[in-house]
């Protein structure tokens, strides 16, 4: 369905019934990127994922994107679709909107799921590469941006093993509006750190690993995870898309978030 969220019309998935479970996906991708976990979680909780504006095919206004806008955007999608409060799963990008949203809307969150992202706001350099895929982006097109995500978004073995993954995730990224995806780099390089919630989040969490993630490493995983009380890390033989490279060991984990916040009785 397409639902107008204040400036931005964002494609959504709506999925299942009984608990409420958000999917948000990471950059440069799309919400199929849940495909796999959303084919089992349906079938015990109501799986909601979205096109986060300006990727996939969701459109929004000027940006940049900043993150507390993309948390503003989940929670509109949560209330036209009647849904007071979820479990919040974010995976990259969507781990940094999952924070906003927790710093913007905590009473709404039941448990959060943190996949392959980090807490910290971008270092200067970081940053400033952004800066430069969004200029090159706005003129030239998205080739550039991936050329620097297609190369790293892969474990080895994936890459050599599972070509047809890898083209998948190409088609996806190749698609991606440039402008969209500009507005997106924009407002990732200026994002919040999120360091600062971490002693406050006291709702089930689990903390997801990749052990070859390129982007986000496992010690910097393991130190998010030890900062939330009662965490969960599960680390996965995966690189940054543990949903493609791992789905099955994805999907048993998210299960598990979900069954802790039954046992949580929130």
């Amino acid at each position: 369905m397409r639902l107008h969220i204040d400036d931005a019309e964002l494609d959504v998935l709506d999925d299942g019934s009984g608990t409420a479970i958000a999917l948000l996906h990471g950059f440069p991708l799309a919400k199929e990127i849940w495909d796999a976990q959303t084919a089992v979680l349906r079938e015990r909780a109501r799986v909601v994922r979205l096109d986060l504006r300006g990727l996939g095919t969701s459109r929004g206004g000027p940006g940049p994107y900043l993150m507390e806008m993309l948390a503003g955007d989940v929670a509109g999608v949560l209330d036209a679709l009647g849904i007071d409060r979820a479990i919040v799963v974010g995976h990259s990008l969507g781990v940094y909107v999952t924070y906003a949203f927790f710093r913007m809307f905590a009473e709404r969150v039941l448990g959060l799921g943190l996949v392959c992202g980090r807490a910290e706001a971008d270092a200067e350099p970081v940053a400033a590469r952004r800066s430069v895929l969004a200029d090159d982006a706005e003129r030239n097109g998205i080739g550039l941006v991936a050329d620097e995500y297609l190369p790293r978004l892969f474990a080895p073995q994936t890459y050599a093993e599972r070509p047809d993954v890898v083209e998948r995730v190409r088609e996806i990224v190749m698609r991606t509006d440039p402008y969209g995806a500009a507005a997106v780099l924009r407002g990732m390089a200026v994002r919040l750190t999120a360091e600062d919630l971490l002693s406050e989040i006291r709702v089930p969490t689990r903390v997801v690993a990749g052990r070859a993630d390129a982007f986000v490493p496992l010690d910097v995983q393991r130190a998010t995870a030890s900062k939330i009380a009662g965490a969960e890390l599960d680390a996965i033989d995966s690189g940054h898309l543990p949903q493609l490279e791992r789905p099955q060991e994805l999907t048993a984990i998210l299960a598990a978030l979900l069954d802790d916040v039954k046992r949580f009785g929130r």
